[in-house]
């Protein structure tokens, strides 16, 4: 019997075949996909939640450590502020980094995130926001309202200190 049963995949072939045989147009290959989240390592977090800037920057400084050029992270964060799932978002120069909402609202949206606390280095160890920071982070927090994921804030890391850009008023 089984046979004779054809899968999903066989029975949409079998229409899209059948179909551009009748319209004499040649078929689309569309690809059928399933997303999901890889976690790659992790790390142990005793507070358990973020409740200020200051613990955003204890999490964000023990992912980072010392390194060479910026990297654009996002922490992603359930109902409760408790960190489920940090990502590199984007590996910059040593005094630049591009960062397009979409990229960070992606992680976000796969970690069924209720809000994000982004951040990203400055390797000169000099944590003033630029221009660019600033409007980075107003674009963020637009793109997150529409979709319903809160940007709670986004630290800027130098050597040993950090600017809160929600601390600033800048969000």
């Amino acid at each position: 019997m089984r046979a004779y049963e054809k899968s999903k995949e066989e029975q949409l072939e079998f229409l899209n075949v059948r179909e551009a045989t009748e319209t004499g147009v040649s078929a689309k290959r569309v690809s059928i996909v399933s997303l999901k989240l890889v976690r790659e390592s992790s790390i142990l977090y005793k507070n358990r939640c973020v409740r200020s800037p200051q613990d955003g920057y204890l999490l964000f400084k023990q992912f980072l450590g010392d390194l060479d050029r910026e990297y654009f992270v996002v922490m992603c964060l359930d109902t409760k502020n408790q960190p489920t799932a940090i990502n590199i978002c984007h590996i910059g120069s040593l005094n630049a980094s591009i960062v397009h909402p979409r990229e960070v609202m992606k992680t976000a949206i796969l970690a069924n995130s209720s809000s994000i606390l982004v951040a990203h280095n400055h390797p000169s160890g000099l944590p003033e926001p630029s221009r660019e920071d600033v409007e980075v982070t107003k674009r963020l927090a637009e793109a997150g309202k529409i979709i319903g994921i809160e940007v709670v804030d986004h630290l800027i890391i130098g050597d040993g200190e950090y600017v809160s850009l929600k601390e600033r008023g800048c969000l």
